[in-house]
C-alpha cells in the first residue's frame, strides 16, 4: 500500500525488547484537504534509520503494510491491534518553476525579416 503526505512528527527509536526496536512518525494525509488525517506509521529493526534523512514538513510517499494481531489479556479478554508498518519512504519530487527552465525566444531568421524594400514580397 502507498500514501503520500507531509511529515508532522518524528519520534526517537524505542527499544521494545533486547532484540526489537521501532521508530514511529506521523504524516498529515489530506485526501480531503478540509479534513486532514494524522496517520501514525512505524519502522522496525534496521529500517528505523531511514527516518534520519527526513525532517518535519517534508512531503513523502510511504510504502507500508497493514498489520493486525490478536492478543488475549491475562483476564481472558481478546483484543485486536492494527499497525501501519512502513518499509520504504521517498521524498516527493518538487517541480521546478517554469521561469527557471524557460528558453530564450527564438530569433527570426534574417531571410524572413521584412526589410521594407519589397524584396521579400511574394509575386502573387
Amino acid at each position: 500500500m502507498n500514501i503520500s503526505g507531509k511529515i508532522t512528527e518524528i519520534f526517537e527509536t524505542t527499544k521494545v525488547t533486547e532484540s526489537f526496536k521501532k521508530r514511529e512518525f506521523v504524516v498529515e494525509y489530506s485526501e480531503n484537504p478540509q479534513y486532514p488525517e494524522f496517520v501514525k506509521f512505524e519502522f522496525i529493526q534496521d529500517k528505523c534509520e531511514l527516518l534520519d534523512k527526513y525532517s518535519v514538513g517534508e512531503e513523502v510517499d510511504i510504502s507500508f503494510n497493514l498489520k493486525g494481531r490478536k492478543w488475549t489479556d491475562p483476564q481472558g479478554t481478546v483484543k485486536y491491534f492494527n499497525t501501519l508498518q512502513a518499509w520504504k519512504l521517498d521524498k516527493m519530487s518538487a517541480t521546478a518553476p517554469e521561469a527557471d527552465s524557460a528558453e530564450p525566444p527564438m530569433q527570426e531568421p534574417e531571410w524572413l525579416a521584412d526589410k521594407g524594400d519589397g524584396e521579400n514580397e511574394l509575386p502573387f
